[in-house]
């Protein structure tokens, strides 16, 4: 099995120097607690910054930190000081952590930020091109490193990469302030897998990188430079086991019978959150104010325990919000506080694992409520405690995991007054409603727990290397092209189907006005010079166009998608009668589509209607696509019409009328020796499913098709035809 390199702006080891030796001390987390299941199973190498300026080791130290590093399974990034300001403390969480979560308000856009951002992805990739081995499956993860799987894919193209963002992706909206946001977007679509928490992140990110970018996708997957990247979803768990069975624990034992001493009879909710703007807890302290305000009676019967860890200390609005929250909980407890009892009880500070578990099980509410946030696993932590079932969680609609936990009590964090009644709703609610919600939750949490996470986001990236690999195995290879050949020279009866648009000319041209370049028509009157090949030229162009652009070429053509065909220099005839007075009930609604989509547009060919959409803002043109074919379809159905829906265009126009359909009357005319049929779009589809089985059948770039080969490029399918040409 491969060996998996795990990269985090972290290692799950933090190393400091006191005096002159280094000492080492265990990450506690979730990314730590999910990876460990993969490092039991699989050879793993996690790489990270350890937690020390390199400026405070020597070249010796250095060399012992590697060493012992790797006797734990890890290999070190050092970063300097100044790094660490301008990329974790500047960009990182300055940047990207506040705008993707929505605070565009502490936002700062700071090019040196910026350069340091990248200049500390490139010393990551370095560090992993120093180490990384043939088969390694790379995993790289959250914020810090959105440029790497770029890099690395620059300077190793054939890596294995996936992707996880830890943290919400915001709505193309926010995400399009960003000075650096397409540069960040092909940072990732560098990996071949991309996770998100939830599918709102998934369609986010899917909806910038079509905005942005102008990269579709179909059902998540996206193709880009000739190669599927997947983008899915993978709620990350918890250990639950561990938290499920920590009342057993000893030290947890103590720890509960020490608070329950000094809570008595009060009823607890519990709210455990880093001291940071995203979470909610300044609106929360007020929420329960409110609580306290409107329900008199719960007076010295309730008591909220908030636990905010310090973070960040060092960034203004930190220190601001600090400030803030003391004031409200002093607030608070002055003013319904009373001898014996303080309705909110505030620990500014970390608390070990014992502790906190016998607050989670001790806790008969807990609040979680931020305002943004991409998962939150206090809220699955909470619930996994409650061996016994009672208990009651009341989730903020903006956490990631409230998608999971619709048993929850689901609130808007910025609703005193719902947040308030929840509360009063959770302290009345029956013991068999609360273990009706809790078993529920624990049996979800059970079933997907953190290393189920781990394992599931492995096996998709396997999963897509794969189909990566089957599509590699279509496209047009050395030894597939001079087979191509040889059959090509010892034929005798050769019929070519070449598109235009997309195949001969760049897909950038082909809803403009590109006439054929001299090499074009070259190549194309060299294959046709030879007596024993048949040229046919298909299109979904006016034949007034086609005939001005190959009036000097012995080629037989095909146009407006098989409305006509001109066969052996003979005029243009239809293969079945056609009409046009549909045209007059099916232009209105075409019309009303381009008048309320701007920078669609309307074209009338003899015997059909197009309606073009793409100049429109890809997402409103794609959705207003699927309106028209809504409306569309009653009409067509009624009026012998059918409605394609292609790349950007939909084309309207009688049934039964396309290019396979016109394509057989060459096929069909003598028995061929040497077939070759090429296109790129869904007109093409239908050549290639009238070919026979030894016909060779390419479709230009990649994605699923009837076609046995893809090619890259229109470039590509010129060489391929001059090959052909030079054989005569």
């Amino acid at each position: 099995m491969a060996r998996i390199i795990i990269i985090s702006n972290r290692l799950p080891v933090t190393v400091e120097k006191y005096k002159d030796k280094l000492a080492y001390r265990p990450s506690v987390g979730g990314l730590a607690t999910g990876m460990s299941s993969l490092q039991k199973d699989y050879e793993c190498l996690w790489v990270g910054w350890p937690g020390i300026d390199r400026d405070q080791l020597n070249s010796k130290e250095r060399v012992s930190l590697v060493k012992e590093l790797g006797k734990m399974g890890n290999y070190p990034v050092f970063l300097s000081q100044a790094h660490i300001e301008g990329y974790y403390n500047g960009f990182c969480n300055k940047t990207i952590w506040s705008l993707f979560h929505c605070f565009t308000q502490f936002t700062i856009y700071e090019n040196h930020l910026w350069e340091t951002y990248r200049q500390v992805n490139q010393i990551f990739c370095q560090t992993i091109l120093d180490i990384i081995k043939p088969n390694d499956l790379i995993w790289v993860h959250d914020y810090h490193l959105m440029l790497l799987p770029l890099l690395l894919r620059k300077r190793m193209p054939d890596l294995n990469i996936g992707f996880f963002l830890h943290i919400p992706f915001p709505p193309s909206e926010i995400f399009r302030l960003l000075p650096w946001r397409r540069e960040l977007l092909e940072g990732l679509i560098g990996a071949d897998l991309i996770g998100f928490h939830t599918y709102d992140y998934v369609q986010n990110f899917l909806d910038s990188l079509l905005r942005i970018c102008g990269y579709e996708n179909s059902l998540s997957f996206i193709n880009y430079q000739n190669r599927i990247v997947k983008v899915d979803s993978f709620p990350m768990g918890i250990d639950f086991d561990h938290f499920h069975n920590s009342s057993k624990q000893e030290e947890v034992k103590q720890e509960i019978k020490k608070i329950k001493n000094k809570i008595g009879k009060n009823k607890v909710i519990v709210s455990v959150d880093r001291l940071d703007y995203t979470k909610g807890i300044l609106e929360r302290l007020k929420a329960f104010s409110t609580f306290l305000e409107d329900n008199p009676e719960y007076w010295e019967k309730v008591i909220m325990i908030q636990v905010a860890v310090p973070s960040r200390i060092d960034i203004p609005q930190y220190q601001q919000l600090k400030q803030q929250v003391d004031e409200m909980v002093g607030y608070v407890n002055g003013r319904f506080g009373t001898i014996g009892w303080s309705p909110i009880w505030y620990l500014y500070r970390s608390i070990p694992f014992p502790e906190l578990a016998a607050l989670y099980y001790l806790g008969d509410i807990a609040l979680v409520t931020p305002l943004k946030d991409g998962m939150n696993l206090v809220a699955k932590e909470y619930i996994a405690t409650k061996n016994n079932g009672t208990g009651v969680l009341i989730l903020s609609e903006m956490a990631g995991v409230a998608n999971e936990m619709s048993e929850a009590l689901i609130v808007n964090p910025n609703n005193r007054t719902q947040i308030s009644w929840a509360i009063k709703y959770a302290l009345n609610m029956s013991v068999q409603e609360q273990q009706r919600r809790v078993f529920s939750q624990q049996k979800r949490l059970r079933d997907y727990d953190v290393k189920r996470w781990a394992d599931d986001f492995k096996n998709h990236l396997v999963k897509t290397i794969d189909e990566q690999q089957n599509l590699a195995t279509r496209y047009l290879t050395p030894k597939n092209r001079l087979k191509i050949i040889k059959d090509y020279e010892q034929s005798i009866q050769r019929l070519f189907l070449i598109n235009y648009d997309g195949t001969l000319v760049p897909f950038h041209l082909k809803f403009k006005d590109a006439a054929p370049s001299q090499k074009i028509l070259q190549t194309i009157s060299l294959l046709a010079q030879d007596p024993e090949n048949k040229v046919v030229i298909l299109s979904g162009r006016k034949k007034d166009i086609l005939n001005k652009w190959f009036k000097n070429v012995k080629v037989d053509l095909i146009a407006e998608h098989g409305a006509w065909l001109k066969k052996n220099s003979s005029g243009w005839k239809t293969i079945v009668p056609l009409e046009k007075e549909w045209k007059g009930e099916i232009r209105p609604i075409l019309e009303q589509y381009t008048n309320r989509t701007p920078g669609s547009f309307t074209q009338e060919k003899e015997y059909s209607l197009v309606w073009h959409y793409i100049n429109v803002e890809p997402t409103f043109g794609r959705t207003r696509a699927m309106e028209l074919m809504n409306s569309l379809l009653y009409l067509t159905s009624n009026l012998n019409l059918e409605a394609n829906h292609g790349d950007k265009v939909i084309e309207i126009k009688s049934a039964g009328v396309n290019k396979g359909i016109a394509a057989y009357q060459w096929i069909s005319e003598k028995k061929w020796d040497f077939i070759i049929s090429i296109g790129d779009d869904w007109s093409d589809e239908y050549t290639f499913s009238q070919l026979p089985a030894s016909a060779y059948s390419i479709k230009v770039g990649p994605g699923i098709s009837q076609a046995k080969y893809n090619i890259n490029s229109a470039a590509e399918v010129l060489t391929l035809l001059k090959e052909l040409a030079k054989k005569l």
